[in-house]
């Protein structure tokens, strides 16, 4: 998708830098990266273990805070604001896919799902009735009543994929979310993540190692020298 046709990314990462003491030593993770998503575009961040890829998606998703730089969201800054305002945009539009599900194994499928959308506000209804549509749109229908538990790896996953976007948010960010599945189950979950991208115009982005869902997706990036290359 043509940059040009968006007003604004839906996040902007500018001059980003972010450095970590390790005893004496100091490690710059971050030295100056910029990064834009933008509506409906997937993006891959294929980068070796340890070059800073869950820092920089940490970063862009307000759960950890650059040394120097700004994350814009919509356009907006967000480095002066209170934790309640991040804490607020980290609730309604952006959504988190971590390589482990973190569902709540005592809840079902269906309340999982739930369970960001009552903490935003909604009705109960209202919830009930968003999550069973995203479910079964990720061809869940049949198993929303089922615990953790009793759900196979690439079921658990596809429900965090739900839970993640249970309150459209405007951004999806995915730490290696098919790392711990088989090829096949790992095909299909990535297959969910890509219509999802499509059907909502969602901007995604995903740190992973797998060179084979990276190639299939609008762009590839990688992190050198503390700094975001576009790949290709």
């Amino acid at each position: 998708m043509a940059e040009g046709a968006q007003d604004v990314p839906v996040i902007y990462l500018h001059e980003i830098k972010r450095q970590y003491r390790q005893g004496e030593a100091t490690l710059t993770i971050l030295d100056g990266a910029k990064l834009a998503l933008w509506p409906g575009q997937s993006v891959a961040l294929v980068a070796p273990s340890g070059s800073g890829k869950s820092t920089l998606l940490h970063i862009a998703g307000l759960l950890e805070t650059p040394d120097d730089g700004e994350v814009y969201v919509g356009g907006t800054a967000t480095s002066q604001m209170s934790d309640i305002d991040r804490t607020q945009i980290r609730r309604t539009d952006i959504g988190f896919v971590y390589q482990s599900h973190r569902l709540l194994p005592e809840f079902s499928a269906l309340e999982n799902v739930m369970l960001p959308q009552m903490i935003r506000g909604l009705k109960r209804s209202e919830t009930v009735k968003r999550s069973t549509e995203i479910l079964s749109y990720l061809g869940l229908s049949d198993r929303i009543k089922h615990r953790p538990a009793e759900l196979s790896g690439g079921e658990q996953q596809r429900v965090a994929i739900a839970r993640a976007v249970a309150n459209a948010p405007r951004a999806l960010l995915a730490d290696e979310p098919t790392g711990n599945l088989d090829p096949q189950t790992a095909d299909h979950v990535f297959n969910a993540l890509m219509q999802l991208v499509k059907a909502t115009r969602v901007a995604m982005l995903i740190a992973t190692h797998n060179m084979d869902l990276a190639a299939r997706m609008d762009r590839r990036v990688s992190l050198a020298n503390g700094q975001v290359v576009e790949l290709d």
